[in-house]
């Protein structure tokens, strides 16, 4: 009897598709997608894709008609659905933000005190003016929140920001950050043994993917005096590998560094007497 494909929910369109499906492309899976189908399977994985509206995606999942599914976290704290947040993908950073026009001057959040504010975000404005004992009035509009200021509609916005050029044009600026948000992998709770099982395989080659997109690989040549100082900058996953030259008096040190110090490590090695370096992308890393 053929495996029951574990069903992924993907953002049919916007800025979350073309990287939801590069990573399961990085994954090693394979779709067949093109067109207006909604639904793809993977021709080497038990894996089926469903596109939807982003914002239908959390109940989709909660009612178990997709088993888990890729979407921003700022749509999983608005929804407030049953899902379990399995993990973080690294892809679609932005921060959801309250803005007001540019030539006013913002006091802090009693700024909003008895104002408008215009949202496609609702629950999560609401709940954090609550916290913070304000009483506006939210004024939900499913799109353009940007241009509500300038018409009159509300005193200032609450919505996604990732460059702020948006808010640029339509005269606003960024004065709170309710939110930061990225792409992020969810699933129903409730999932049977098989699903879990087809889930596991996916989660290992995702997390592969992401410890390799998050390192580099470092080869470098150091004085035999110098190795023990170069060795404390590379720990690696465990300690550098070191193996002796021809050159006497020399090794080379092959070792993974982590993008985010990345500069800061090459600058050190070289200043603690590397030669050499070499640094190289990862493609996948089992760890």
């Amino acid at each position: 009897m053929s495996t029951q494909p574990l069903r992924i929910a993907l953002q049919k369109s916007g800025r979350l598709t073309d990287d939801s499906l590069a990573l399961l492309k990085d994954c090693g899976i394979k779709l067949s997608v093109g067109g207006r189908k909604l639904i793809a399977p993977a021709s080497n994985f038990p894996l089926e894709v469903y596109f939807l509206r982003s914002g239908d995606i959390p109940a989709y999942v909660a009612d178990g008609v997709a088993d888990i599914g890729i979407l921003g976290e700022n749509v999983v704290v608005e929804k407030q659905a049953n899902v379990e947040q399995l993990m973080s993908l690294g892809f679609a950073g932005c921060r959801l933000s309250l803005a007001i026009p540019r030539g006013e001057t913002y006091t802090g959040w009693d700024y909003w005190e008895g104002k408008e504010i215009a949202t496609s975000y609702p629950n999560t404005l609401k709940k954090t003016l609550d916290k913070k004992g304000i009483k506006a009035s939210v004024q939900t509009i499913s799109g353009s929140v940007e241009i509500a200021p300038s018409i009159g509609l509300a005193a200032g916005v609450c919505d996604l920001v990732s460059s702020g050029s948006t808010l640029l044009s339509n005269g606003l600026k960024e004065v709170e950050v309710l939110l930061r948000s990225q792409a992020v992998l969810v699933a129903n709770p409730n999932r049977s043994e098989a699903q879990q099982g087809i889930l596991d395989r996916l989660l290992f080659r995702i997390k592969a993917h992401l410890a390799a997109a998050n390192n580099k690989y470092i080869l470098l040549n150091a004085p035999n005096d110098k190795l023990d100082t170069i060795s404390a900058l590379l720990p690696g996953m465990k300690s550098p590998s070191i193996m002796p030259l021809g050159d006497s008096g020399w090794s080379s040190l092959h070792s993974v560094v982590q993008e985010s110090d990345f500069w800061d490590r090459i600058d050190a090695l070289r200043a603690a007497g590397a030669q050499g370096i070499l640094v190289l992308p990862i493609e996948k890393m089992i760890v």
